[in-house]
């Protein structure tokens, strides 16, 4: 069934069991910002979790973003504690291929950082990015604030109308608390992959549909 042409999200009783602990270490810095991997991140600045295809190409786009100011890639949404690339890759363990963005909301919103999300991939696709096929490259965003969340979705919504208007179909992004859905950083290689090998396979291919950011902001307490 996991391994069919169709893929499959495993039951958490399918999935693999997974370790208590990682079985490798993480790089202390960004190759590329110079900053703090797994933190502890400065006070002021705040947390984002995006999976859009291949996580080498989807974490350039964000480190290149102004404001952001650490990247790294990991496996989230899934069920396997402290999986590896491969384990992730077989389907079985549930998780997709996320990009973990640190980021100053001073300085870039996280709005600007949802329309960024939107317009670097193709989210209609389900359990595919291109032609990179199976439930790991699948679309979500993950929120760590309600405000997140409804920022999230109010931007979804909007992104789908013009979709819509696009001739493509509806989204399939999953659009879930970070809260009980670790996130688990990749392995070194994969940390800034497209920096260490700038001619490196990079699968992050839009719609070419702008996503309306003016109306991607969350209703005001008041609305």
């Amino acid at each position: 069934m996991l391994f069919g042409r169709t893929p499959v999200l495993p039951t958490p009783e399918q999935a693999l069991k997974g370790r208590p602990d990682p079985s490798f270490t993480v790089p202390d810095r960004h190759t590329v910002l110079g900053n703090s991997l797994l933190g502890p991140y400065p006070e002021h600045l705040e947390t984002a979790d995006f999976a859009l295809g291949c996580f080498w190409g989807a974490e350039r786009k964000f480190w290149q973003t102004q404001g952001v100011w650490t990247t790294l890639v990991g496996y989230q949404g899934g069920y396997t504690e402290n999986p590896t690339y491969e384990e992730a890759c077989s389907g079985l363990t549930g998780h997709t291929e996320a990009v973990r963005v640190v980021f100053d909301p001073s300085v870039v919103s996280y709005e600007s950082l949802l329309k960024l999300f939107w317009e670097s991939h193709n989210p209609t696709q389900g359990f595919r990015q291109g032609n990179d096929v199976g439930t790991q490259y699948r679309s979500a965003v993950f929120t760590h604030s309600p405000a997140q969340a409804a920022a999230a979705k109010s931007s979804r919504d909007a992104y789908q109308k013009v979709l819509t208007g696009s001739g493509y179909g509806t989204i399939t992004t999953e659009i879930l608390p970070a809260d009980g859905r670790p996130f688990y950083p990749a392995e070194a290689y994969h940390q800034q992959y497209l920096d260490k090998n700038p001619a490196g396979y990079c699968g992050i291919g839009g719609t070419g549909v702008s996503c309306p950011i003016g109306v991607a902001k969350a209703p005001s307490a008041d609305a």
